[in-house]
């Protein structure tokens, strides 16, 4: 017998930004402007870089992959700043989120996504069970709950990047080290999490799909209000308050019994890395294999016509053809009429391990 909540419709909330907007970029701008000097110094690898706001058509495709793998999810929330991507048609199915209906207007503006992400939980409306997206991550194969949530529950994976250095956290590494030191120094000193033994595990959290529960998330605002109230201060990412929903709620969980590891078959791609065509081809070639995807744009120095930019979407478009019932009938997609030939992959495994700095580099649009 499955509860109701089990059999309750799960949601799915995607951050979006297009940083190619005048308007936003110019908004950008002048919140970079407007940092004194302690705030710049303070702010994290690859907080203000292109690829972090770069919108290269990944939700189009990753609500295509949404469609196709997991046709009977439930309502899908866009959380956006003030943006609507161009391609979107009205539906029943989706809402569009400002930011200004999330977040307290004195804490605006941000383009910190660990920022954003912590106000999620509180779109009204949100289902009980949902999962959270950055627009950069796809389904890819037919989603089965069971392998998600468990009652009372849900699961998370490891990423497959080298186990995070002993040590404080430190302004030169990258956000996704600096969220694991900072939470397990919280749950290690934590008195519910020390009553139940909890070890941290020095490893970061995969780029997937995030089942999460809502009322969690509740909970965490009140049982953690300085870390929450520390993540969302901030008006660009700093490496000293990196975010929480996909590292320490997520460790919160596992300590208490709400989380469970599982070990899925994924796939992480790189955009600037040297082999971006080999990493593609992998991911060509293991398609229907992966439970999820990540496609992450780290081409920081690429302008709008870049080939590596046109090859991903080229790939992208070979894997989900088919528009989704999201896109308007009329649209035309962006496409660059360039004939992409893959090389042969150097491997085909399902969990390829990247060079360090570029395999942990994580893009999560934080504009939207």
């Amino acid at each position: 017998m499955h509860s109701p909540a089990a059999e309750s419709p799960i949601d799915i909330v995607y951050l979006w930004v297009d940083g190619n907007d005048p308007v936003w970029r110019a908004k950008r701008h002048q919140a970079a402007l407007c940092m004194d000097a302690a705030q710049t110094a303070s702010m994290a690898l690859y907080s203000n870089v292109e690829g972090r706001f770069r919108d290269n058509d990944e939700l189009r495709y990753s609500l295509r992959a949404l469609e196709r793998f997991f046709p009977h999810h439930g309502h899908v929330y866009l959380v956006t700043d003030g943006q609507t991507p161009s391609w979107l048609r009205d539906s029943r199915r989706l809402t569009v989120v400002s930011h200004t209906e999330l977040l307290p207007a004195e804490r605006l503006p941000t383009f910190d996504s660990g920022n954003i992400e912590s106000y999620i939980h509180r779109i009204p409306g949100l289902s009980e069970r949902y999962f959270y997206l950055n627009d950069d991550v796809f389904f890819g194969a037919p989603v089965r709950l069971d392998h998600w949530f468990w009652p009372g529950g849900f699961y998370a994976a490891w990423s497959d990047d080298p186990e995070v250095p002993d040590g404080p956290m430190r302004p030169g590494d990258h956000s996704l080290e600096n969220a694991s030191r900072l939470s397990g120094r919280w749950l290690q000193q934590a008195p519910s999490t020390t009553a139940a033994g909890y070890r941290h595990t020095p490893r970061t959290f995969a780029h997937s799909p995030r089942p999460m529960l809502k009322s969690l998330l509740f909970r965490l605002e009140d049982e953690a209000p300085e870390l929450f109230e520390r993540v969302r201060s901030g008006v660009f990412r700093t490496w000293d308050n990196p975010t929480l929903v996909s590292d320490f709620v997520l460790r919160w969980a596992l300590a208490h019994g709400v989380a469970r590891m599982r070990e899925y078959p994924h796939l992480y791609v790189a955009t600037g890395d040297v082999d971006q065509s080999q990493q593609l081809a992998a991911l060509v070639q293991a398609s229907g294999e992966l439970a999820f995807f990540c496609i992450n744009d780290t081409t920081d120095d690429a302008h709008g016509q870049d080939p590596r930019l046109a090859q991903v979407r080229a790939t992208l478009e070979s894997l989900f053809p088919l528009a989704s019932p999201f896109e308007a009938p009329s649209d035309t997609r962006r496409l660059s009429p360039v004939h992409v030939t893959h090389k042969a992959p150097h491997h085909t495994r399902a969990h390829p391990v990247r060079p360090a700095e570029k395999t942990t580099r994580s893009r999560t649009p934080p504009g939207m």
